[in-house]
């Protein structure tokens, strides 16, 4: 069976930066279960992943307009310390969630000075490349409500 739209693909992934080191991996953990189609993973990995069997191992690099995207300067933004009120101390790397006008967002704190605090919500891995090793360990049909949702359902009771 080939993975194609509407399978649930089980792949085993290594994902590291340009320089080697390591970002994220299932290895050791179980492997990743992803509705092919639905764009539950980087567009640049999924286009790679098209076609492929299991026993399929290969190595891909996704460019950032076809994974987190590029950083877009516009989602830095320098906000008034007083905007933080009920936060004890506002620490750098700490996430919040704002509301923004494509919705909720999570916002990463980059500097805080005296009277400021910096956040970015532009997604950790923006305006990187990709490099994935991977291995394809199933391929499955997937249920009517992971259809009907646009997810793969996982656990005993198939819950989200």
């Amino acid at each position: 069976m080939e993975l194609k739209n509407e399978l649930v693909g089980i792949i085993h992934y290594t994902l590291r930066d340009d320089k080697g080191e390591t970002i994220d991996t299932s290895e050791g953990e179980a492997p990743l279960e992803y509705l092919h189609g639905f764009q539950n993973i980087v567009p640049g990995l999924e286009d790679a992943l098209s076609g492929k069997k299991v026993g399929d191992n290969f190595k891909v690099s996704v460019e950032p307009e076809q994974g987190y995207g590029e950083l877009d300067p516009t989602l830095v933004q320098e906000l008034p310390k007083d905007m933080f009120q009920g936060v004890d101390q506002v620490e750098v790397g700490m996430a919040f969630h704002a509301e923004t006008q494509n919705g909720m967002q999570t916002v990463e704190v980059i500097e805080v000075d005296e009277d400021t605090v910096t956040i970015d919500g532009n997604h950790p891995l923006a305006g990187q490349t990709l490099n994935f090793d991977i291995e394809v360990v199933g391929i499955r049909e997937a249920t009517p409500d992971e259809l009907e949702h646009g997810h793969v359902h996982s656990g005993e009771d198939g819950a989200h």
